[in-house]
C-alpha cells in the first residue's frame, strides 16, 4: 500500500464516510490541530518522566486517536463505528490532576512556561490542546459534535498544565512564577 494517493493534490480530503472537503475545512483544522496534539504528547513520553505519566499518557494518545475518528467522520455520512469517548475518561483525568495537587505547592502565582525541556513540552501541549479545543468547539456551531470530545479537551490542558507543574516539581526544577511590574 502507498502512503501516498494524489487525491489531496488540488487542495481536497475525504471525510470518513467519502464526503470530500477543502482541506482548510474546520473539521479537518479541527482533527489536524488534535494530530498535532497526539505528537507533542508523544515528545512528553519520550522524555526522562515517571513511568506512571507515561502510562496515562499513553492511554490520552489513544484517546485522542478516538478524537480525531469521531472529528474526521462525516456524522451524516459515515457508516464506520467510531469508538466513543466515556465519561471514565475524563474522569481519570480529573483523579490524576487531584493525586498530583496533593504533593504540589499550592498555586498563588501565574506560571510562565520553562524551567526545563519536559515543563516547556508540557506547556506546548498545553496550548496545543487549547487550540484545538477552541477549534471543535468552533465546529459544533455548524456540524455535530461529540459532547464528550470537548470536555475532554477541556479538561485536557488543565491535565497538562498540572503535569507540567508536577514533573519540574519531581525534578526540583523551581516554577517560574509571574509576578506583574508595578
Amino acid at each position: 500500500m502507498k502512503i501516498y494517493t494524489k487525491t489531496g493534490d488540488a487542495g481536497q480530503t475525504s471525510l470518513i464516510g467519502g464526503t470530500r472537503v477543502p482541506k482548510y475545512h474546520l473539521r479537518i483544522e479541527s482533527y489536524g490541530t488534535v494530530d498535532e496534539l497526539n505528537s507533542y504528547i508523544g515528545l512528553i513520553r519520550g522524555q526522562a518522566i515517571g513511568v506512571h505519566y507515561k502510562d496515562v499518557l499513553g492511554e490520552v494518545q489513544d484517546r485522542l486517536f478516538t478524537i480525531g475518528a469521531s472529528l474526521a467522520a462525516d456524522p451524516e455520512k459515515s457508516r464506520m463505528v467510531i469508538p466513543d469517548l466515556k465519561p471514565e475518561d475524563v474522569e481519570l483525568l480529573e483523579q490524576e490532576m487531584d493525586t498530583m495537587n496533593e504533593t504540589l505547592p499550592e498555586l498563588k502565582h501565574f506560571i510562565l512556561p520553562g524551567g526545563s525541556d519536559v515543563v516547556s513540552y508540557c506547556h506546548i501541549a498545553r496550548c496545543v490542546c487549547r487550540r484545538a479545543e477552541r477549534i471543535t468547539v468552533q465546529l459544533t456551531e455548524e456540524s455535530t459534535v461529540d459532547a464528550q470530545v470537548v470536555i475532554y479537551l477541556n479538561r485536557l490542558s488543565d491535565y497538562l498544565f498540572t503535569l507540567a507543574r508536577k514533573v519540574g516539581c519531581d525534578a526540583n526544577v523551581p516554577e517560574n512564577k509571574w509576578v506583574a511590574r508595578v
